[in-house]
């Protein structure tokens, strides 16, 4: 894309990821309130995914609604996912990866899906779409998304 054309987020939403710099990402859908990142990484597109029993959040039945890191990985799971050794975020031909950050109590907060250019593409809760060329990018305290916490691969489809 060329730089000339790339579009970014508005100040004030930049200014909640501290590593995030012009770059290194820009904005690649327009805000939707209809689905989040962990949806958005799941290839879900028109609900939350979050374990919480509410309208237009979906989460599958067969896990409980903790929001832990653990019960977290068990949603990708369903999704075909498992974990990857040492977190490696290396491309890997025919795999996909997902991303889960989390703060440092364990709570997670956002999932980022790997692109098969070794970028990473993310879903900023109810804003936009980015691409953004490392998970450091999305990295700090909050409100920002803590620091990746686990990654988990599947053959890609």
């Amino acid at each position: 894309m060329d730089t000339q054309t790339k579009k970014y987020l508005p100040p004030e939403k930049e200014a909640v990821f501290p590593n995030l710099r012009r770059e290194n990402y820009h904005v690649t859908s327009c805000d939707d309130p209809f689905y989040n990142c962990i949806a958005y990484a799941a290839e879900v597109y028109d609900k939350w995914w979050w374990p919480v029993e509410a309208d237009g959040t979906d989460w599958p039945e067969s896990l409980p609604e903790y929001v832990t890191l653990e019960v977290f990985v068990s949603a990708f799971r369903t999704k075909g996912y498992s974990e990857c050794n040492d977190n490696d975020t290396t491309v890997e031909a025919g795999m996909e990866k997902v991303a889960i950050y989390a703060y440092d109590d364990g709570e997670p907060t956002h999932a980022a899906k790997q692109l098969p250019s070794g970028t990473w593409s993310s879903k900023l809760g109810g804003w936009e779409d980015i691409e953004h060329a490392t998970l450091e990018d999305l990295e700090g305290d909050d409100p920002a998304y803590g620091k990746v916490a686990r990654v988990l691969k599947r053959p890609r489809s």
